[in-house]
Parts: C-alpha cells; sequence; structure tokens
C-alpha cells in the first residue's frame, strides 16, 4: 500500500514538474515575442514611394500584397488567374502568404484543428505552401495599412518573395494539386522554407518588410507586432 502511494505521489510530482515547466517555457516565448516585437526597425531613409504595397491581415496571419501587374513586375506570369476557380482576370492586387501546409489546406477554421498538424507546424515537421488571393480594390483601415516604396525596394520584396516559391525544372511556380481554397479567387503554390514556432507567417512578411528596407519588427511570430509600427 505504501509503495502504491509512493509510486502515485512521484507519478503526480513529473507531471506537475512537466506541466509547470511547459507552462513556463510557454510565457517566456509570448514575453520574448512580445518585447522583440516591439523593437522598430525603421524604414530606410529617403525612401521615395513609387509604389504602393500593402499589409493585410484576417487578425492572425499577415499577408504581403503588391500590384498584380507593374513596370517593374507582372505576377500574372507566374500567379496565374487560371489557377483560380472563378478564372477572373479583372484584379489588381495579388495578397501572398506563407505558412504551413497542413494549416492551410487541413485547418479551414480553427475547430478542424487536429494535433497533429499543431504539432507538426510547431516543430518544423511538415512542408510550406504560399496562398495567393486576387483582389480588385484595397481597403485601408485598421486590418489593411497601405506603404509606399521605391522601385529598388520593391525589386528587393520580389526577390525575397519569389524565393520563397518553389520551382519546377523550367523555373515555374508549382501549383498545389487541390480543391482546399478558401474562395473563387484564391490558390495555393509549393513553398520553401519550413514553419515553426520561430519562423511563424508573421516571420515571414515582416523579413519581408526588412528586406525591403520598410519599417517592421526587430522580430515576430504574431501579425499584432507587424501592425503596430503602423499604427
Amino acid at each position: 500500500m505504501n509503495n502504491s502511494n509512493t509510486y502515485v505521489k512521484k507519478t503526480l510530482t513529473i507531471v506537475t514538474k512537466a506541466v509547470v515547466g511547459f507552462l513556463g517555457l510557454v510565457v517566456c516565448y509570448v514575453l520574448i515575442a512580445l518585447g522583440l516585437s516591439r523593437i522598430t526597425v525603421d524604414q530606410e531613409p529617403n525612401t521615395v514611394a513609387e509604389v504602393s504595397i500593402y499589409i493585410l491581415t484576417n487578425g492572425v496571419h499577415t499577408d504581403l500584397v503588391v500590384p498584380i501587374k507593374s513596370d517593374v513586375y507582372d505576377w500574372s506570369k507566374e500567379v496565374k488567374f487560371a489557377n483560380t476557380a472563378s478564372k477572373d482576370t479583372n484584379f489588381h492586387y495579388l495578397a501572398m502568404g506563407w505558412g504551413d501546409k497542413g494549416f492551410y489546406l487541413e485547418t479551414p477554421e480553427w475547430k478542424d484543428l487536429r494535433a497533429s498538424v499543431a504539432l507538426k507546424a510547431a516543430f518544423a515537421l511538415s512542408s510550406t505552401a504560399i496562398h495567393t488571393t486576387f483582389y480588385k480594390r484595397m481597403v485601408v483601415g485598421k486590418e489593411c495599412k497601405k506603404i509606399g516604396i521605391s522601385k529598388e525596394q520593391y525589386k528587393r520584396l520580389i526577390d525575397y518573395i519569389n524565393a520563397s516559391f518553389q520551382k519546377d525544372n523550367n523555373g515555374h511556380f508549382v501549383k498545389i494539386a487541390t480543391n482546399a481554397v478558401y474562395g473563387k479567387n484564391d490558390a495555393f503554390y509549393e513553398a520553401n522554407g519550413h514553419y515553426s514556432i520561430f519562423h511563424t507567417c508573421n516571420t515571414w512578411a515582416n523579413n519581408g518588410l526588412k528586406q525591403s528596407g520598410q519599417k517592421c519588427c526587430f522580430w515576430t511570430p504574431f501579425d499584432t507586432g507587424i501592425f503596430l509600427q503602423y499604427e
């Protein structure tokens, strides 16, 4: 009887320590994320606003939004209108977001989230995808911010985003063959890189702003850190 009680007590102690340790790590992660996301990396000085880009959030995930066609680049040559359900070509803007493929394709809503998908995403164990969405116009507000950048900065952003797409043997973006879309005007493409708690969809968007010399966070896994820079 005493041996049984001792075993139970030891088990409870181990479980308690594990839970407390895990919660401690979560708290540390959140505090570090909040702290580093408040450190601002300023826009490059003397930036001339030649191209308008946008950042867009759905409350969790940040997209980088660019003009579909400009004298700098034509995104429609690779992110094709024909790859959407609507096939509509009457659009002016393209939103792109990078993230975990399992989350994108298997978790259309939070209620659909499975533990296996979450664990794979958290620890960089699955592949990634880029979600592309066409828009006819952008409405600036709390969830959408406009940023004026130079053509040279835009070219850097193009290079950054391009490098995130997987390419086939002919150098073309690889569309994911699936019916898992969010609407009539979006599509998914294979991506490079690994998603983790240290490199999230918002980290990707923040790094894109950083690469192109725009105001951003030192580091952030959350969309709130990015949008605080543009209040």
